[in-house]
């Protein structure tokens, strides 16, 4: 098991860092992404790492791109990561949780596809009966399947909340014709990623994508992709209409951080190792119901 709170790459200049991602250049048109084993909850950055959660993050990811790339092309090259740092210390810490992509312009805006009544959409639809604005039936309950997927944009913050925001805005930001192929195919990616995952026992209730644009103009579908931090992930022998069912993700860090006294502004408490344990074996449980694997 290896663990990397933050790449330390001397190779290569770093660009960027996320909360979770650490990014440096390669060269003019590539860049390395870096998965680091960093969690944020409610938004703040955790000073504990959860083990394997970076490699498990990051196959996951190479697993969808490879499976829907018939649908879109992505912003893999295809170029071994190790080959592009020095020495072994280097390689050892892009090893298995890294990825060089293309450079792209990336649309300032998130793709998020809800399949499921649950988390802010559902607070919404107490509120209104609708959605980000589009009206829904009367009488929806929590964590209840919706009709058909719905396409609710956000746009992306530096730092803090995303904000939902509705299409004509989002066609007021990328342009029409942009947005409109943008959640035609985010739902398209949504369906067939859902009844993929279904036939597995996970249920995706929602997820996002983020896209770019090639020098042609053309959608690319860039970042991560369907993971468990981009998505949430339910267990379908524990789904039940009615209540937030259990999910494969940082919920037992949430959980845990929900009792104690905290403003959820940093710096963030450490977590007890029991939590730790939990969330990582969660992340693996993911990647190994969805594609048949375990770690390496």
């Amino acid at each position: 098991m290896n663990v990397l709170y933050e790449s330390s790459l001397k190779s290569l200049p770093r660009i960027g860092r996320g909360k979770v991602r650490d990014i440096y250049a390669v060269n003019e048109d590539k860049m390395m992404i870096v998965v680091s084993d960093r969690l944020s909850a409610f938004d703040v950055v955790l000073p504990d790492p959860i083990p394997d959660k970076g490699r498990v993050l990051n196959e996951l990811a190479n697993f969808w791109f490879s499976r829907l790339g018939h649908l879109v092309p992505n912003h893999l090259t295809g170029i071994d990561p190790e080959s592009v740092v020095d020495g072994e210390e280097e390689r050892a810490q892009v090893r298995g949780r890294s990825i060089v992509v293309k450079k792209l312009a990336p649309l300032p805006i998130e793709a998020v596809v809800r399949g499921y009544l649950i988390g802010s959409g559902w607070k919404d639809y107490q509120k209104s009966g609708a959605v980000c604005g589009i009206g829904l039936p009367k009488g929806l309950r929590q964590a209840q399947k919706l009709p058909e997927p719905v396409f609710t944009p956000a746009t992306k913050a530096e730092s803090g909340h995303d904000e939902n925001i509705s299409f004509e805005r989002m066609c007021q930001i990328v342009g029409r014709e942009v947005a409109e192929k943008v959640r035609a195919l985010s739902i398209r990616l949504y369906r067939e990623a859902a009844d993929y995952a279904a036939a597995r026992g996970i249920i995706i209730a929602d997820t996002k994508f983020e896209f770019g644009l090639d020098g042609n103009k053309q959608l690319v579908l860039i970042d991560e992709v369907l993971t468990a931090d981009s998505s949430r992930f339910w267990p379908a022998d524990q789904y039940t209409v009615g209540v937030s069912p259990p999910s494969y993700d940082k919920q037992y860090v949430r959980d845990y951080l929900e009792t104690l006294d905290w403003d959820k502004t940093p710096p963030a408490p450490k977590l007890p190792p029991d939590v730790i344990a939990r969330t990582s074996a969660k992340y693996r449980e993911a990647l190994e119901k969805l594609t048949g694997r375990k770690l390496a």
